[in-house]
């Protein structure tokens, strides 16, 4: 029996094993390229080490491809020899419980073994994460607070990851509307450790919900140096940054950051792709023609039409397809109404309840049927969070929905998401232009000068 930075007890031969293993976690919090070494070095040094085998298992299952789901299921094959010849610990045993529900397609139970792990072990940090990962793809952003809150009595400066905690609860807080407090985390955690590019990427939230773009541009420019060892999360909080010059209508230079920095890599990582498909469509949304761009994504998109691990990537594929490629959004629909009459799985049911919605209205959208897309959209506002992502992700069908009132002259519903999204986020440039564009639709010069005026305002900040 080892014990790691934090105290608690391992399963593990050796204190070299005990410190890879450490290592790891660090990795891994940080988002960084060197994670999967640190694990291979834990395993050498102990090859029958139940954490490092569950460990190995949960990255597969954080991967989001069905492909590595195999392999997930031989980690937990080889943690449960492990376990057979040396025997493991309760809290040992609730992560393997938790990576055998995940497998299975129960994110919402592996959340709640690793809320059972935390609620006796606070400082398990690697349940603290993955906790918040799940909770975060099920858009729980209240249980995205209370899960970090309820462990901040057992932390501190002197516990060794303590701003990698706060990094996760400004994450949350920012989530769940508490700006100001999610900005002081995430800049003390910078303080902490400036290379925590999840802390960085909570701070930049803050800024993007509240329009901050000058400030925004900046806080990612001022770190971009620290982020050579991150792994391709990298590419999403630059993806932040084009948010920020798009909100400005810098459209030019937003195209010049998608290809050296968002899309500089045509991987086909999940996020790597959301970010992409969300880019492009809102630079064609403002007008702008995005070329050729398009067509690797749809590449990449067809060979994911049957992983449906994670919706959020689902539908986001299904945006893709719908650009030009007819045979393979109506196979991208077969196979996802065939998972959605899996219910009882968590992502099936969110598939049947919003998914296959969000993909038919991204395809009626296309073909210009915004009668359609309202269809789809406006009855499942509330439900769309439970495909997870960020409020500023799922912004993108907000988005769609209110272009789609005005284009189908739908203009009181029009009128009426403006208004909720305007007394939400009232220095929102996107909703003035939209506004604007509603009354010369419209007529009405007192609610165009009143747009207008707001945007010139926001400009000059």
């Amino acid at each position: 029996m080892q014990h790691d930075a934090r105290g608690l007890p391992l399963t593990a031969a050796t204190s070299e094993a005990a410190a890879c293993f450490d290592a790891t976690i660090a990795a891994y919090c940080g988002l960084r390229k060197d994670t999967g070494d640190c694990l291979k070095h834990t395993l050498v040094a102990d090859p029958q080490f139940v954490m490092a085998h569950l460990l190995r298992g949960y990255f597969m299952m954080l991967f989001g491809k069905r492909e590595n789901v195999p392999r997930a299921k031989a980690a937990l094959s080889d943690a449960d020899a492990a376990i057979e010849a040396l025997g493991a610990t309760d809290r040992e045993r609730l992560h393997r419980a938790a990576l055998d529900a995940w497998i299975a397609g129960h994110l919402d139970r592996a959340v709640a073994h690793w809320e059972a792990v935390l609620l006796h072990h606070p400082r398990d940090l690697l349940a603290l994460k993955l906790a918040q990962y799940g909770t975060f793809y099920q858009g729980d952003s209240v249980g995205m607070r209370a899960s970090t809150a309820r462990v901040l009595h057992a932390w501190d400066e002197t516990v060794p990851g303590f701003g990698f905690v706060l990094g996760c609860h400004a994450f949350g807080l920012e989530e769940s509307g508490d700006y100001a407090a999610a900005e002081r985390a995430g800049r003390r955690a910078i303080e902490i450790n400036r290379a925590d590019v999840w802390a960085a990427h909570a701070v930049a939230h803050v800024l993007e919900m509240q329009n901050r773009t000058r400030e925004g541009i900046a806080w990612v420019g001022g770190l971009d140096r620290e982020w050579d060892e991150t792994n391709n999360f990298v590419f999403h909080i630059r993806w932040h940054r084009c948010l920020f010059h798009l909100e400005r209508e810098d459209y030019g230079r937003v195209l010049d950051l998608y290809d050296r920095e968002v899309r500089a890599e045509p991987t086909d990582e999940y996020l790597d792709i959301t970010n992409a498909v969300a880019l492009l469509w809102r630079l064609e949304h403002a007008g702008v023609d995005v070329g050729g761009r398009w067509a690797e994504l749809r590449e990449r998109a067809r060979v994911r039409l049957d992983d449906h691990l994670l919706v959020f990537a689902d539908v986001h594929y299904a945006m893709a397809l719908a650009t030009a490629d007819e045979s393979g959004m109506q196979t991208w629909l077969k196979s996802s109404t065939e998972f959605a009459r899996q219910r009882g799985m968590l992502e099936a049911d969110v598939m049947a309840e919003s998914g296959l919605a969000l993909g038919e209205a991204a395809l009626a959208h296309r073909r210009g049927d915004h009668g359609r897309v309202i269809e789809l959209l406006y009855p499942r506002r509330d439900s769309i969070r439970r495909l997870g992502g960020s409020h500023a992700q799922r912004d993108l069908y907000e988005q769609m929905l209110i272009d789609s009132a005005i284009r189908s002259r739908q203009n009181p519903l029009a009128r009426a998401l403006l208004s909720e999204r305007l007394t939400l986020r009232p220095d929102n440039l996107w909703g003035w232009r939209q506004l604007a564009a509603l009354a010369r639709a419209t007529g009405d010069r007192s609610a165009l000068a009143q747009a207008e005026a707001a945007a010139g305002r926001i400009l000059a900040n």
